[in-house]
């Protein structure tokens, strides 16, 4: 009787797979499966772009998906060959879904469908098409800033765009595809500055030792009447230290903190009465080292004619942090100068040495105006946030941006 234990063990297992066999069965002509698999839904659904490569699909169209009577729709993904999804919006009663987002020209997309017949048992189809070229030549590029590299946590990202975009949807279309990712995550928007430059910044300063990456999706994209988007370079930056320099012109003194921690205090001179240094966050653009600086660059009525050493520069215009050894008896007690914020020689190299493109110069309490937030450098942190999300198109909704201040003057301006 060799047969007991083994061939019982069998002919169990065998009549539980049959019981689950009849089961799911069962379950499905009643409409409740058991299994995850999908019938096909070829037939209950239809599409307004041809499958396959033959025929090209117009990217001016929006895609629809349709259930006839027998079913509804449940979920609609579509997603072109670089990762792109397109937005779409079912109907409430599941029949229709349609795009509301723009198709990129000259794409592979795939299309995948959910549906639910009568009896609620699950359906899927799956849908593959090319968009054709756009009959425009006319396209949009993108060219992000600054250069890829290390920065402080003050600096901008700026989109510079090839043509104008002056009509709200189609900058809310540019907008939308320009991705700006930082790790640390930050939250961030972008300005126009004009018709055809943006500006991004985090609501704070960038975290510390954060990586940012800069990408458009405008490929492909319809942005207007005859405008389609071309193509731009991804943009890779890192941040350093928070490094914040605040100047009190009153009290005439810079203290720099690191990391929110104060490092240094430096007696300083600032500009004179009717020379006033602008008040306001000025982003450090470069460090020009040694500068020859002259009163013709701005007019001044009293001549110099100086080389001027450990030159950061923080507007366009010429306004600079430097060595001012000429006017040390002056540092901590007086304003004496052109505009520019002065130290001693000392105090200038440590100064050049400790600061980074990007860093943060602010000043306070002076007699100045305060620096525009654009047109002259980077003045974009004194626009308190509301003001700066008033830009985004996404954001601010409907409020024009003004253009930019004008400034001819591109020389030093003053020491």
């Amino acid at each position: 009787m060799s047969t007991s234990p083994r061939n019982r063990t069998v002919v169990s297992c065998v009549l539980l797979v049959v019981s689950l066999g009849a089961g799911v069965t069962a379950c499905g002509s009643g409409g409740h499966p058991l299994s995850g698999r999908p019938y096909d839904a070829a037939d209950q659904i239809s599409f307004n772009a041809p499958s396959g490569e033959r025929e090209k699909v117009d990217p001016d169209k929006p895609l629809e998906v349709t259930a006839d009577d027998d079913g509804r729709i449940t979920d609609v993904t579509a997603v072109d060959a670089a990762g792109r999804y397109v937005a779409g919006e079912l109907s409430a009663d599941g029949g229709r879904w349609h795009s509301t987002s723009p198709l990129a020209a000259n794409a592979r997309y795939t299309v995948r469908v959910s549906t639910e017949d009568e009896d609620g048992a699950p359906g899927r189809e799956t849908l593959t098409f090319h968009t054709g070229r756009p009959v425009t030549k006319k396209r949009l590029d993108v060219t992000f800033g600054p250069e890829a590299g290390k920065y402080g946590v003050g600096q901008p990202v700026t989109a510079d765009l090839s043509v104008p975009v002056k009509d709200k949807a189609s900058r809310a279309i540019v907008e939308r595809a320009l991705k700006v990712d930082s790790l640390p995550s930050a939250e961030g928007a972008w300005h126009w500055v004009d018709d055809k430059k943006l500006h991004y910044r985090p609501k704070e300063y960038w975290p510390a030792n954060a990586t940012i990456e800069v990408r458009s999706n405008l490929d492909g994209i319809k942005i207007g009447d005859r405008l389609w988007g071309g193509t731009a370079e991804p943009l890779r930056l890192t941040t350093g230290d928070k490094i914040v320099a605040v100047t009190d012109a009153a009290a005439h003194r810079m203290t720099v903190y690191k990391n929110d921690q104060v490092i240094k205090e430096i007696p300083v001179t600032t500009g004179m009465p009717g020379y006033d240094t602008r008040n306001g966050v000025k982003v450090v653009l470069a460090k020009e080292g040694t500068v020859r600086m002259t009163s013709a660059s701005i007019g001044a009525a009293d001549f110099y004619d100086l080389t001027v050493h450990h030159s950061v520069r923080v507007t366009n215009s010429g306004e600079y942090v430097h060595a001012a050894p000429w006017s040390t008896g002056s540092q901590g007690y007086a304003n004496v100068s052109h505009g520019c914020t002065g130290m001693s020689t000392a105090n200038a190299q440590w100064f050049y040495d400790t600061i980074n493109e990007g860093d943060i110069v602010q000043v306070v309490n002076s007699g100045g105006d305060t620096m525009a937030p654009f047109g002259n450098g980077f003045g974009d942190w004194n626009l308190d946030w509301k003001n700066w999300s008033a830009g985004s198109a996404l954001v601010g909704g409907t409020k024009e941006v003004p253009a930019p201040q004008e400034y001819a003057r591109l020389r030093p301006e003053s020491v």
